[in-house]
């Protein structure tokens, strides 16, 4: 059975985890799957059983500034022993395949542990191939012209010496890698787009009571959401303050999700504001997110690529606020526009934060119909089918979700 290790940072919030675990969970089926993480783990969440994880000493990101997690070790010193781990787990484990999640479009402040890894790979006497794995919007903080050329060349240079392929998760029907890497011409690997990374439905623990009261609930649901949640303050607080507004209008209950990253300070006064609104359930965490969305009437909620993807599997009505995180926010804003131009989800900005406003805007979302797509969202599978071709591995065709049809999920698509 060929083996693919992937290496996996998080460093503000968790969405790069969440499209790890679903291609993961694909993979496992047909290979052996070691994976590298080093970022702030999630109470809860879990990863495939069959997966072997390694654990790097963890770091996060506060502005711009890379922190240890623990504050034991100085940066410079953790940034040494996740490079050594690195390279005695690929010595180890000794892959197939090694794939970079985002690296070298982002994360460029780990090429000192990346750049030795990838020699080692390129160095091994057994032929390991070189992926990247890619989410859909990329690159858009602001630069300089000479700025942006200088970063546009330095991936190349990467790309070119030590990649086989990038695979890119996204529909080029709805957004395409040159939108946002102009120099896609003059790179020389593969550019595979798979389609969206979804989440499907995964219990392979028992859910928390408070999930099993919550689903089993009659009354009608409004689920808000902020991912990680380190920057998901502003919107919850919006929704609590407007509860009872909404009390007073609607039946629904609102469960609201922090997110496993809110600062303490922030929750604790999510906690005060909504201690006295019987209509509203504050929660840090779910592992059932997906289930919830199925079931509520409306979500409101940030704007990350898994959360979007989440709406879109499951068609609920949807507000959706871009990111307030200034290094997060033109991504989360691309996408949501386009969604909004086709009628998808409806976009809210921090003028509607205000508790009336979003008020008026939560009952109105509730009386409209999202427009249908097609997008594709079969990422995950046609990942794990793309790399049974390029290991040669045995060929499975990946089953479809039971919510696609065939129509839905076309061939992956090659540019070379």
């Amino acid at each position: 059975m060929n083996k693919i290790m992937i290496y996996c940072q998080h460093l503000a919030g968790m969405g790069h985890l969440v499209r790890c675990r679903e291609i993961m969970r694909s993979l496992v089926k047909n290979f052996k799957v070691c994976f590298v993480t080093g970022g702030q783990m999630v109470p809860q969440f879990q990863l495939p059983d069959e997966v072997e994880i390694v654990y790097l000493p963890a770091l996060w990101q506060k502005g711009a500034a890379l922190l240890p997690l623990e504050g034991t070790q100085s940066l410079e010193a953790v940034k040494a022993e996740r490079q050594q781990i690195l390279i005695n787990t690929f010595d180890r484990f000794q892959p197939d395949c090694l794939v970079t999640e985002c690296f070298p479009f982002s994360k460029m402040s780990m090429k000192s542990e990346l750049k030795p890894l990838l020699k080692k790979a390129k160095a091994s006497a057994q032929p390991v191939k070189i992926v990247c794995s890619l989410r859909d919007i990329i690159m858009t903080q602001p630069l300089s012209p000479g700025a942006r050329q200088r970063r546009e060349e330095k991936v190349c240079r990467l790309i070119n010496r030590f990649y086989d392929a990038v695979l890119f998760h996204s529909d080029p029907s709805f957004i395409k890698l040159e939108e946002f890497f102009p120099r896609v011409g003059d790179l020389t690997c593969e550019i595979i787009y798979t389609g969206y990374v979804a989440q499907s439905p995964f219990q392979a623990q028992l859910p928390m009571p408070d999930d099993v009261a919550a689903l089993s609930a009659k009354a009608p649901m409004i689920v808000a959401s902020t991912g990680g949640g380190r920057h998901g303050f502003e919107l919850l607080n919006a929704v609590i303050a407007a509860s009872p507004q909404l009390a007073e209008t609607i039946p629904h209950q609102i469960y609201a999700f922090a997110g496993p990253f809110m600062p303490e300070e922030d929750f604790l006064k999510l906690q005060q504001a909504a201690l006295h609104r019987p209509n509203v359930t504050l929660r840090r965490y779910t592992s059932l997110l997906l289930d919830y969305f199925k079931q509520a009437d409306l979500s409101v909620s940030l704007g990350g690529y898994n959360t979007t993807m989440n709406l879109l599997r499951t068609k609920v009505r949807s507000l959706l606020l871009p990111s307030l995180n200034p290094s997060q926010a033109d991504e989360q804003r691309i996408r949501a526009e386009k969604l909004a131009r086709m009628d998808v989800l409806t976009l809210l900005t921090t003028a509607d934060l205000q508790p009336e406003r979003l008020g008026r805007a939560i009952i109105t979302a509730l009386c409209r119909i999202p427009a249908a797509h097609t997008i594709n969202l079969q990422g995950a599978d046609n990942t794990a089918h793309y790399f049974q071709t390029l290991l040669q591995a045995p060929e499975v065709m990946p089953e479809l979700t039971p919510e696609l049809t065939p129509e839905l999920t076309p061939a992956l698509t090659k540019m070379v």
